[in-house]
């Protein structure tokens, strides 16, 4: 940062100073916990000598505080993929069942939303398709954040909700299925090539709220990878010229995601796994009647307290599902 045509270009020095601002962060993390531990030392020797002033209570609460935030920093270390720090994308899909089910997947898209603002990413709607009469059929959230795609990455897969449907004047209970996929942001255009002579490329007027030059020009950008069938699209910038950007970027994180399944399912071959490994493999159980319940069947983790969980309390599953691939256990 101290070269003389660091600026020069811009794009790549803030990159870099965002790079730096995250190793700071982590940096300043370790520092904090670790004045935080000789604190605690010291209170407990001032409570042996003199107990009147030092309870037990005191030290136990400083423990309890110390004990959480030793836990927060296990789980970065535990983010050492190499694309873990990269920003994310995430799209949400719903499955068959009509309002039910894309009323389902706009409460998944409100949940991350909320565990995303908890741990300060900024996000942003990059495509929305509307339900018809209620909810979202789908749509791709790109979240910006140090370490946003290592933490996310554990919520690929089918969310299941059990619950008595609003929508049925019957009353009846209801199962719904919403699909979760989360690639990473992959900046470096080396990293996966397309090839554009494979890519057919349609500009299209943006629907929905926007301003004059967003609705009454063709802004709106899809793009269909041909051997492989994916389309990726994007109106929510003011240009066509970003839109395209944003879609080359969801191209290749998509590309890069078709490659990580290949390896998977090799290194599945190779372990001898007996499980299935796909996208479409059911992760996560909401169950909101007769009884309330959380359960990730990877891990078994669970909880009996719903409304928080669909208010973005969802760590307890992220640390359980890396602290388990961290161990060789899925």
């Amino acid at each position: 940062m101290g070269a003389p045509d660091f600026w020069d270009d811009t794009e790549k020095a803030q990159k870099i100073n965002q790079e730096l601002n995250d190793i700071k962060i982590s940096v300043d993390k370790y520092r904090a916990l670790e004045q935080k531990a000789d604190d605690l030392m010291a209170l407990w020797e001032l409570g042996m000598e003199s107990p009147e002033d030092i309870s037990e209570d005191d030290v136990k609460a400083e423990l309890e505080d110390l004990k959480t935030s030793l836990r927060s920093l296990e789980l970065e270390v535990l983010l050492s993929g190499e694309y873990d720090a990269n920003n994310a994308y995430l799209e949400l899909h719903a499955g068959a069942g009509g309002t039910e089910a894309q009323d389902w997947t706009q409460m998944l898209l409100r949940m991350y939303t909320r565990w995303a603002e908890r741990h300060g990413f900024s996000v942003e709607t990059v495509d929305l398709l509307p339900g018809d009469e209620a909810g979202v059929k789908s749509a791709t959230l790109f979240i910006r954040g140090h370490n946003a795609f290592g933490y996310l990455k554990s919520e690929k897969g089918i969310h299941r909700l059990v619950r008595i449907s609003p929508f049925d004047s019957n009353a009846r209970r209801h199962t719904s299925f919403s699909g979760c996929k989360v690639m990473p942001e992959i900046e470096d255009a080396q990293e996966v090539k397309i090839n554009m002579d494979e890519v057919r490329v349609d500009t299209y007027r943006s629907s929905g709220a926007g301003g004059q030059h967003i609705n009454k020009t063709s802004s709106a950008v899809r793009m269909t990878h041909i051997p492989t069938g994916i389309v990726v699209q994007c109106q929510n910038e003011r240009s066509q010229l970003q839109n395209r950007e944003v879609c080359l970027n969801m191209l290749r994180a998509k590309l890069f995601e078709i490659e990580e399944e290949k390896k998977e399912e090799e290194r599945a071959k190779i372990l001898g796994a007996t499980k299935k490994i796909e996208w479409g493999s059911q992760i996560r159980s909401y169950v909101f009647q007769p009884y309330t319940m959380v359960k990730d069947h990877r891990t078994n983790t669970e909880t009996g307290n719903v409304d928080a969980v669909m208010d973005g309390e969802i760590d307890m599953f992220i640390e359980a599902y890396l602290a388990a691939r961290a161990n060789n256990e899925l």
